[in-house]
């Protein structure tokens, strides 16, 4: 899917394994606590190394909506941004979404990187719909590219399944 340019930023969409993403930061969809269970989480954690979520819940915890970065192992990327999605009861809803994932952006910013990935935040253990993600997602990547110039360049987006990707991609098509 061709990228889109905002104003500062550039947006892309793709359907992937995030932990392979070619950013300098990855995001991992979190609880409050830091520990990391299962799926961006664990891929995260099984295939960047233990030490990952040592240094996370070592951060932790924090409150729902914000985030901390961490080294990213044995991944490409450079650091994982861990934003807490949830709380301990594993709930969230689109104001979580909301100020997680302005807070990952606000912090990779903060970090003067260049390029970041995130996945569907909220959409796995949390139940948040796809379509509502999607939706609350590129808002607030609209609004950080409002806030320029920036040190970020690049916005990825990676759905891990097609559901979720074409649900993006109807979102994505709207920017």
């Amino acid at each position: 899917m061709e990228a889109k340019k905002l104003k500062f930023v550039t947006v892309e969409i793709e359907k992937g394994d995030i932990t392979a993403a070619d950013t300098d930061i990855i995001v991992n969809a979190a609880n409050s606590t830091l520990y990391m269970g299962a799926g961006v989480a664990g891929a995260i954690k099984l295939k960047g190394g233990i030490e990952i979520e040592r240094e996370a819940v070592s951060k932790g915890p924090i409150k729902p909506g914000a985030a901390v970065e961490t080294g990213a192992g044995r991944l490409k990327a450079r650091h994982i941004i861990h934003a807490a999605v949830m709380g301990e009861d594993l709930k969230t809803g689109r104001g979580l979404v909301a100020g997680s994932t302005r807070s990952a952006l606000q912090l990779a910013e903060a970090l003067k990187m260049e390029s970041i990935a995130l996945p569907a935040l909220g959409t796995g253990v949390g139940w948040f719909p796809i379509d509502k993600c999607a939706e609350v997602m590129f808002e607030e990547i609209k609004k950080f590219d409002d806030s320029g110039p920036l040190h970020i360049k690049r916005v990825k987006l990676i759905l891990f399944s097609q559901k979720a990707f074409n649900e993006f991609e109807e979102e994505y098509l709207k920017i």
